[in-house]
């Protein structure tokens, strides 16, 4: 590949399963390709993903990620450590800010995820890391079948988390931490029909174990125990860059994309959990994979190195 200073063919902004597939896949087309990573990919909090294809028994969200990172550097791609604090158009181009460094490419993939909305407990994502706390149901539902479990959250979106979970267990507890709920009506007839307790008493505090589940404290001095906690709070998509560069985003934030993955403005794409649609690894991973083929195609287009249509 080449050096920090060179004009890149593509950046990747995002060091988890999608922005390292990009990586991997455009150093494979000998592009001159880096992935800048802040370090923060959602991914590492997972304990074990047992529906990521290929992988029977599961596999750790850290594990997975040491071995993207080992397959990108077996390619040459370098893995650029820092978080980017700033991004913008230059020419036909992009010039990005890291640790003090400039980098400019032709091309651009943001894949900068999401954060999770976290519940009101200590050392919250320690928790997430055990599966005392979960926060994805199409992840790992199926490994919470017949538990006791609470859903925190007060928005439609809690709501749909503990539908969702209905069909694993009977013994869900919607808790709306004291908020009006955003849903009424039908909705929550549905919610009564599967079954789903609604308590929207205060809550005093919210403790997490081990091996022991979570205790939730009510101000009246009850305390209600439950096998794991589900956080229905919903996500923040880390778009901060995208909105920099004018990239076009959905209502709650998240990057539009086309089919290729582009977005509205030319030369950036995007992949992975800031994008519209389903955060799921695997979705991730295909989103990158076709971005990273449709750059290369592009510059094969400039390079003279396809037929006419």
């Amino acid at each position: 590949m080449t050096g920090e200073n060179d004009f890149f063919d593509c950046l990747v902004v995002g060091g988890g399963p999608a922005g390292m597939t990009a990586g991997l896949f455009l150093a494979r087309f000998r592009r001159r390709v880096a992935v800048l990573d802040e370090g923060e990919s959602r991914a590492a909090a997972i304990p074990r993903s047992h529906n990521h294809p290929a992988f029977p028994g599961g596999i750790n969200g850290e594990a997975l990620l040491a071995r993207l990172r080992a397959q990108l550097a077996e390619f040459g791609a370098p893995l650029l450590s820092g978080a980017v604090t700033g991004a913008a158009r230059e020419g036909e181009g992009f010039l990005l800010r890291q640790n003090g460094r400039e980098l400019r490419a032709r091309h651009l993939v943001l894949a900068t995820g999401v954060r999770d909305r976290m519940p009101p407990v200590a050392n919250a994502e320690a928790h997430v890391r055990t599966g005392t706390i979960r926060q994805c149901p199409i992840c790992d539902a199926y490994e919470v079948i017949d538990k006791r479990l609470a859903v925190i959250g007060a928005k439609k979106c809690s709501a749909g988390e503990a539908m969702f979970l209905s069909t694993y267990t009977d013994d869900i507890t919607l808790v709306t931490l004291s908020e009006t709920p955003e849903w009424g009506g039908e909705d929550a007839a549905r919610l009564d029909s599967a079954g789903i307790r609604l308590e929207t008493r205060p809550v005093a505090g919210i403790t997490a174990e081990e091996g022991s589940g979570a205790h939730i404290r009510f101000t009246d001095g009850e305390e209600l125990a439950y096998d794991a906690l589900y956080s229905g709070l919903g996500i923040e998509p880390r778009t901060r860059l995208a909105r920099a560069l004018g990239v076009e985003l959905t209502g709650d934030g998240r990057i539009i994309t086309d089919s290729r993955q582009r977005t509205n403005v030319e030369g950036c794409f995007a992949a992975g959990d800031a994008v519209t649609g389903l955060n799921q690894i695997a979705v991730a991973m295909a989103q990158a994979e076709i971005a990273a083929v449709n750059i290369h195609n592009t510059l094969r287009e400039a390079e003279g190195r396809c037929l006419t249509p």
